[in-house]
């Protein structure tokens, strides 16, 4: 049975099947879940049933796709409605989307003054110093350690910058903070997460994912959907890798468990501004534009883990601005192709997502969100209008700024940590000479120069040989020496570094969208050539950097947990390394880390007494923070042009693009 199968099961109905079972029982779920997922299943409407054996029948009712009650999941064994397969269910099909936020809230309580975290989520003085920082007196009991001189100390320690408001002119109206509920539920969310470093993947089974889930569910209850976010992807992303899912990746985990713990972190503290943007929205607002002439750049297939497909297209504004106009659902790839060829959900316009991608449109009455996405309500109208080539304004201004200041654009887009104002793009648009294919331990990607004698790496955005990527980017690693300008998403690594997604065609005509369009050998400049490989090339300006002894600790503990951890022994070697390559902070918190995970203290009698998991999942999120803020500090420097004569950098000419 595939999960994917499955409808999506609400977060507070899995915890209550779950919280349900007796002692005896949750000891077994996980094998349950196992058992589960071999039987067939089949899907009548609304109903899904599973068979559980030869006379015993699992319903899943799911009214719009989602199990809401509680009542939705009913068995016909001997047991029921208190035996172990309704839990079982629950936990083996996907975590449903958060609801939106009720729509009559309670009355906010007085907002008081900003309340520290407590010390289950606070790396208080004395373990700072243990990092070898300075820590400024405090003012009060659990008040946050003050900001250092060092920027990356203040990354690892602070978690997040602490906020002192100046005194507002009106006292009635103080900074917002966050209210005693909240600070509660961010108590109970830094608990389940800590609890997950604890066990790590392979203890962190339905008992404790549905600990996540429940406290998920009173976070958005307490209107914190952020954090609430960050649990329910934390719970997936333990599903895929203990399913064995092959596009699971543990730097995936670390990133959600991070921001799960970060963000409740920062709820008692936060005020103002940052309360807001730590509390998060549900909804994606769209906000009235006027009159947009919009002007057509490429068409991307989007498919997703969760079986989703479709596809999004990209056009810029006359001032420059990136927008999109989407179209992703339940289907995978091959809806993904389907629906390059239909028409654009926007006013009146007949034109396909291909043809968008080509051509333009006028929009009156547009809406917007944050992020750039184009709204498709009733009074939005839209009328297709004359696209532009790449080489002519406004599109050309979009490859005239420099690699660098695009990839410092694209990083703040992209910060894993960083608070989300939506604004921004992850695309680098660059003018490229191509120097040939180069292995990789994963596979083979594609080599360019750009502008400043940077050697960007090109790899594709998708592995699934339904769509193009693939075969494309091994047909242009047979033209070295063409000249194109192209369209690439940011990977954050210690090389430069891009998805390709689009690029101007090799014969100097148009442009190809490299994930629908499929190039041919005829495209070449020689249709005779193979693939070139360009030679071994050295790594970047981090790719020596020692700060990945640290990571791995970080990825360790998430994937064995906290005891196992405990047990890698001394790490003196290792720390001696990462000093001699100039990140004393980064040797700091992996001793730190270490000993917090090996520390385990006895009463009188001798007995074990129960390990200190907030202290160490306090060492494990400033070692995680730490070492993003570092990787995105080398990323950003390997974009700067190399340090060379800039005579001995030939400029890379670029052919034309039709529009």
């Amino acid at each position: 049975m595939n999960a994917a199968r499955l409808p999506s099961v609400a977060p507070e109905v899995t915890a209550t099947l779950v919280e349900g079972l007796s002692p005896r029982l949750r000891k077994r779920l996980d094998v349950a879940v196992t058992k589960l997922a071999a039987r067939p299943t089949h899907r009548d409407g609304d109903t899904t049933t599973i068979d559980v054996d030869d006379e015993t029948e699992l319903r899943l009712h799911a009214p719009g796709g989602v199990v809401a009650k509680v009542e939705d999941i009913t068995c016909r064994c001997l047991l029921a409605p208190a035996c172990v397969h309704r839990a079982a269910a629950a936990c083996a099909a996907p975590a449903a989307d958060l609801a939106p936020e009720p729509a009559e809230q309670a009355t906010p309580e007085a907002p008081g003054p900003a309340s520290a975290t407590p010390p289950a989520a606070t790396l208080g003085p004395d373990a700072a110093r243990s990092l070898g920082l300075d820590v400024a007196p405090a003012s009060g009991p659990g008040t946050a350690p003050a900001p250092t001189t060092d920027t990356a100390a203040n990354a690892a320690l602070g978690l997040a910058p602490h906020v002192t408001p100046n005194p507002a002119p009106d006292l009635a109206s103080p900074p917002e903070t966050a209210s005693p509920d909240q600070r509660a539920a961010a108590d109970v969310l830094w608990a389940a997460g800590a609890a997950v470093l604890e066990a790590g993947v392979d203890g962190a089974g339905a008992v404790t994912q549905s600990a996540l889930l429940r406290a998920a569910h009173t976070a958005r209850l307490r209107h914190l959907p952020r954090a609430a976010g960050a649990a329910l992807s934390v719970v997936t992303l333990l599903r895929a890798a203990r399913a064995g899912d092959p596009s699971y990746r543990t730097a995936d985990l670390v990133t959600a468990l991070a921001e799960l713990l970060g963000t409740a972190h920062r709820v008692g503290t936060a005020s103002g501004a940052e309360m807001a943007a730590v509390r998060g929205r549900v909804r994606r607002p769209y906000s009235p534009d006027g009159s947009l002439r919009l002007y057509g750049l490429f068409t991307e297939p989007v498919v997703t883990d969760s079986g989703h497909g479709g596809v999004r297209t990209w056009v810029a504004g006359a001032d420059g601005r990136l927008f999109t106009v989407g179209d992703v659902a339940p289907g995978g790839a091959g809806r993904a192709l389907g629906v390059a060829d239909r028409a654009v959900r926007l006013g009146d316009s007949a034109l396909t997502h291909r043809e968008l991608g080509r051509a333009g449109l006028a929009v009156s009455g547009a809406t917007v969100s944050p992020d750039g996405r184009l709204g498709a309500g009733k009074a939005v109208k839209a009328v297709t209008a004359r696209g532009v080539a790449w080489t002519d304004p406004p599109l050309a201004a979009l490859w005239e700024t420099p690699p660098a200041e695009q990839a410092a654009r694209a990083l703040r887009s992209t910060s894993r940590y960083a608070d989300r104002d939506g604004t921004g793009s992850d695309l680098l648009f660059l003018h490229v000479e191509l120097l040939g294919a180069v292995r990789e331990p994963g596979g083979t990607c594609l080599l360019a120069l750009c502008e400043g004698g940077v050697r960007v790496w090109l790899t594709v955005s998708d592995d699934d040989p339904a769509l193009a990527h693939r075969d494309n980017l091994a047909l242009l690693a047979a033209a070295p020496g063409a000249r194109l300008r192209i369209i690439g998403r940011l990977i954050p690594a210690t090389q430069p570094r891009l998805t390709l997604l689009a690029c101007t065609h090799p014969t100097g005509e148009g442009t190809v969208d490299l994930g629908l369009d499929r190039l041919r050998r005829a495209d070449l400049p020689d249709p005779s050539a193979s693939a070139h490989f360009a030679p071994p090339q050295t790594a970047g300006p981090g790719g020596s950097s020692p700060l990945y002894l640290l990571e791995r600790r970080v990825e360790q503990t998430v994937a064995a947990g906290r005891a196992a951890l405990g047990l890698l022994g001394d790490v003196t070697a290792e720390t001696r390394r990462i000093r001699r390559g100039g990140l004393p902070t980064a040797a700091a918190l992996l001793t730190a880390l270490s000993a917090s995970a090996a520390q385990r203290e006895r009463d009188l009698f001798g007995r074990l007494l129960p390990a200190d998991t907030d202290g160490f999942a306090a060492y494990w999120l400033a070692a995680a923070r730490y070492t993003a803020a570092v990787s995105e500090s080398l990323c950003a420097a390997a974009w700067n042009p190399m340090d060379e004569d800039p005579a001995a950098v030939p400029p890379v000419p670029v052919h034309g693009a039709a529009g």
